[in-house]
């Protein structure tokens, strides 16, 4: 088994990087999905969320309001730690059952969103950063998921930077032009982790 950490900064597309991997046959393992299913309701992990925010982050149904809780956590570093410090486990334990569940042959990617700020490249065996800069996240951001700038700009200030992503990869996939100059870079590192 090979076990990849694959991480970007938000708008950096490493969704698409990570589809195009699981087209070609790698195990995905979301850390952003699992991390919405550990506070779906009646979850241990919601009950926890509850109780450090109160129930103000909740809709009127009873879930997890995500965009009322980014806005306190992402204007908050304190808030945001103690987010992570409930999430986080939750999502590490369920990730781990989702590797062993995979096989010894297989490649098992990680899609890890916060893998350079939470110091977890020692984790896996290879680091595969999707890179674009930060206009480019910027734009993306605003035009393709409706933000407005001062909320992208809040959440990419949230993450580590550039450099500090490209530091810490051992293949890295520039995403800065359109989806056709995406797909022969992703198909070649596929190949050197089928290799690896």
């Amino acid at each position: 088994m090979v076990k990849v950490g694959l991480t970007g900064g938000i708008g950096a597309g490493k969704s698409e990087v990570s589809r195009l991997l699981a087209s070609y046959g790698a195990v995905i393992v979301d850390a952003d999905k699992i991390a919405r299913e550990v506070v779906e309701p009646g979850t241990p992990g919601l009950a926890a969320v509850v109780e450090a925010f109160g129930t103000d982050v909740l809709t009127p149904e009873g879930a997890l309001d995500r965009p009322k809780l980014g806005a306190v956590v992402f204007a908050d570093p304190d808030r945001l730690k103690a987010l992570n410090a409930i999430v986080h486990p939750l999502v590490g334990a369920r990730s781990a059952e989702l590797e062993a569940a995979a096989g010894e042959g297989a490649v098992v990617v990680h899609d890890v969103p916060l893998l350079t700020e939470n110091g977890l490249a020692p984790l896996y065996d290879v680091i595969v950063v999707v890179d674009a800069s930060p206009e480019t996240q910027l734009r993306r951001l605003v035009e393709l998921r409706g933000m407005t700038e001062d909320e992208a700009k809040a959440r990419m200030s949230a993450q580590a930077d550039r450099k500090q992503r490209l530091a810490i990869a051992d293949h890295v996939i520039d995403n800065e032009g359109p989806l056709e100059d995406l797909e022969p870079q992703v198909r070649e590192v596929w190949e050197r982790l089928r290799a690896h």
